[in-house]
């Protein structure tokens, strides 16, 4: 089992910056992928920035430019910086985990931070 605990969300105005951590814990061995994804209301999840355990990055058409995904090996956390948010941006965002093996991949999700951006 993995832990993912996010922290960072809030309001804040459009043109404004937030910066989003998740703590890994636990069977934190061989995680391939750590990402954030988002919800807003009444919308499916949707992916916004992944890391994988080489540092390769990937990051949806949306926040491309304004968001950056990073990660601390040390600290078993992994950030997301928000930049020039719009209230576009606002939505539930989450932490996953992903571990592949022989029979598909293993997600592991934190609780959820919300992001309000405010006109």
């Amino acid at each position: 089992q993995v832990q993912l605990v996010e922290s960072g969300g809030g309001l804040v105005q459009a043109g404004g910056s937030l910066r989003l951590s998740c703590a890994a814990s636990g069977s934190i061995f061989s995680i391939d992928v750590m990402g954030w994804y988002r919800q807003a209301p009444g919308k499916q999840r949707e992916l916004v920035a992944i890391i994988t355990s080489g540092g390769s990055t990937n990051y949806a058409d949306s926040v491309k430019g304004r968001f950056t995904i990073s990660r601390d090996n040390a600290k078993n956390t992994v950030y997301l910086q928000m930049n020039s948010l719009k209230p576009e941006d606002t939505a539930v965002y989450y932490c996953n985990a992903r571990r592949y093996n022989r029979l598909g991949q293993e997600d592991y999700w934190g609780q959820g931070t919300q992001v309000t951006v405010s006109s």
